[in-house]
């Protein structure tokens, strides 16, 4: 990784559309820990210095959930309210399904959320979905909407991550719906619905309720590989943003070992060797914290009993078997240096997507502070694509009228 433009501990001063610019190399040594502690510091300059402070106490997962739910009790006693929403976050992020701390934490962190953002009872609601219920968030603005956007997440988000996009695109004249489908979020902590791969289901189901047609949908991170599935069977979808792209998800899960392990792994799901797959992963989990908290928090979003139950789920989620019928107008976005989805991803993407009415692909760099996942870094830039996107193709569309 280059270091020459890597941000130091100068402070951050500068932003762009309202959101800060700035991803962070050394707020921890651990690359996982290092994009988590960046994700959920919305950039600010003193918060990357309190994060500066703990780190080095920051040894484990236990150490990071410690530190901060302490950041985040801090600053909710200095009256930081949206600092501690954050620290609160980060700290539920790495926290196991079965700490007593969770549920309490997270709905926490919805409440200061919602109430930071100004969302109220009347911009939420739940969709009826098979046998519980979506949830979703839903911001218009006072006059004639430009269009409408629909939002989802992927594969460890919460719905109410992203108040601050749904506030800066109903502030630039959009109908913003953004919702946790299943397996994500309030839906799958609350109603106990797990992902599916046929997900222009969950899709349908929210288009019905808020009777939407000629939508933008837009999947953020493994979102990128379902708003693929979802918009190749879901007409009411005009244009597509995959952000970031992401074709094969069991690629992603096992990027961090060995092609031939992986392919090894691949041969034993294929034979139904659940029992060594168990122990091999068993023994791995036991091994290394990260990899324990993510096959667990992976069976739980996947309705999964096991481990090898979890992982032979994973090839279900990919989308050369679905880019052939994309016929909406597509936006590719993915970061040059995004340390969980390989790059050949993004390139593999643009060769699938033969029948699209048009595609655009946009790579962030280094230089743009866009370079990490899901342009963790400058997000304002991200935004400014996306909406300077859909307002070109609306402008086409009318002249063609």
């Amino acid at each position: 990784m280059a270091t020459s433009a890597t941000l130091t501990a100068a402070p951050l001063i500068r932003h762009f559309e309202g959101f800060p610019v700035g991803f962070y190399d050394d707020l921890h040594p651990n690359g996982s820990l290092n994009y988590e502690m960046n994700r959920f510091s919305n950039g600010e300059p003193d918060m990357i210095e309190e994060m500066r402070t703990v780190s080095p106490r920051i040894h484990d997962l236990t150490d990071y959930t410690r530190e901060f739910v302490a950041l985040g009790e801090a600053a909710l006693l200095r009256g930081e309210r949206l600092k501690g929403a954050y620290y609160l976050r980060s700290a539920v992020f790495f926290m196991f399904d079965n700490d007593p701390r969770k549920q309490p934490t997270r709905r926490r962190y919805i409440q200061l959320m919602r109430e930071q953002f100004g969302v109220s009872e009347i911009n939420h609601f739940d969709v009826p979905y098979e046998t519980g219920a979506i949830s979703a968030y839903r911001l218009t603005p006072p006059f004639q909407p430009k269009g409408t956007i629909v939002m989802f997440g992927g594969f460890d988000t919460y719905i109410e991550d992203w108040f601050p996009t749904q506030r800066y695109f109903a502030r630039a004249g959009y109908d913003f719906v953004m919702f946790d489908g299943p397996g994500q979020g309030s839906t799958v902590e609350d109603h106990h619905l797990t992902f599916t791969c046929d997900w222009h289901k969950p899709v349908g189901a929210v288009l019905d309720y808020f009777k939407l047609e000629d939508v933008t949908l837009w999947g953020i991170s493994f979102g990128g590989c379902l708003v693929i599935r979802a918009a190749a069977h879901e007409r009411r979808v005009r244009r597509v943003v995959c952000d970031d792209t992401c074709t094969d998800y069991f690629e992603v899960t096992l990027s961090a070992v060995k092609p031939s392990v992986r392919t090894e792994l691949s041969a034993l799901l294929k034979i139904g060797a659940d029992r060594i797959i168990d122990s091999a992963l068993e023994r791995a989990m036991k091994a290394d914290p990260f990899v324990d908290w993510g096959v667990h928090h992976g069976m739980q979003v996947m309705g999964s009993k096991t481990p090898s139950e979890y992982l032979g789920k994973l090839p279900a989620y990919r989308t050369d078997d679905a880019s052939q019928l994309i016929k909406q107008d597509v936006l590719l976005l993915g970061g040059t240096e995004d340390f969980c989805i390989p790059l050949h991803q993004f390139y593999d993407q643009i060769g699938m997507l033969t029948n699209a009415r048009s595609l655009t692909a946009r790579l962030f760099t280094r230089d743009e502070q866009g370079h990490q996942h899901c342009q963790i870094g400058n997000l304002g830039l991200q935004h400014r694509v996306i909406k300077n996107w859909i307002e070109i193709l609306q402008e086409r569309e009318e002249a063609a009228k």
